[in-house]
């Protein structure tokens, strides 16, 4: 949860430190979307938002990075991520659209739950009223995919603009890591990071997390990353 929670309400989320737009790595196609989530969180971009793609594509990343840009800048943001959805109250929507961007994340995960389709489509209405908010919200699949049973709601996502997250080229997940290597100190050799996207899921976010991993057992071990001491390490 970002600075200046609504109603005094909290969730148990803490935003990545480390998940801006910076180390975000762009697969080709994905310009627009980023030049315009930028514009949102620095209050220059359209009142709504609606952006989608597979599970581990970098959804998350891109929306934590906008409401860090945005706190960057002195506006308040508030993230909600409607997986955990079965644990918060729809309460926690109410009086959103006086923050500055509001970015609901796994909106798919809500299809089907009439009382939160119609606290969400509520929160949409109450964005539209003002002129200080922006919403951006992400799902799986497009508005018209997600399996929602309020017509009026899905109207309400293509509202404003849509984007589709255009997955990374394996030369691109390679540039990302490396980039990734870089912003730690650490040097990836190209064909030790080719090994890691050989040997390992192929989703970013797997491959960051083990990249965490063997940065800091590198620094026990003060080792390189080379790939006799990755296949020690994750015991390939």
């Amino acid at each position: 949860m970002t600075q200046h929670a609504p109603l005094q309400l909290s969730l148990p989320v803490h935003l990545p430190d480390d998940e801006t737009f910076e180390s975000y790595y762009p697969a080709a196609g994905n310009d627009q979307l980023i030049q315009t989530l930028r514009a949102c969180a620095a209050g220059l971009g359209p009142k709504a938002l609606f952006l989608w793609g597979p599970e581990k594509s970098g959804r998350t990343h891109l929306i934590h990075a906008a409401c860090a840009h945005a706190n960057e800048r002195g506006r308040s943001s508030f993230y909600v991520p409607l997986g955990i959805h079965a644990s918060i109250s729809t309460a926690l929507l109410e009086g959103l659209e006086m923050m500055d961007l509001v970015c609901i994340d796994d909106v798919d995960a809500i299809a089907g739950h009439p009382l939160w389709e119609e606290a969400l489509f509520d929160l949409y209405n109450r964005v539209g009223e003002r002129q200080d908010c922006s919403l951006v919200v992400s799902g799986r699949h497009a508005a018209t995919e997600c399996g929602f049973t309020l017509p009026d709601l899905v109207s309400r996502m293509q509202w404003g603009l849509n984007y589709q997250l255009h997955p990374m080229a394996d030369e691109e997940k390679l540039a990302a890591l490396q980039r990734r290597a870089a912003m730690r100190g650490l040097q990836l050799p190209e064909d030790v990071g080719k090994f890691l996207l050989n040997r390992l899921a192929r989703d970013l976010r797997t491959l960051f997390d083990v990249l965490d991993k063997l940065d800091k057992a590198s620094m026990v071990h003060q080792r390189k990353l080379t790939i006799p001491f990755i296949k020690e390490m994750l015991r390939l």
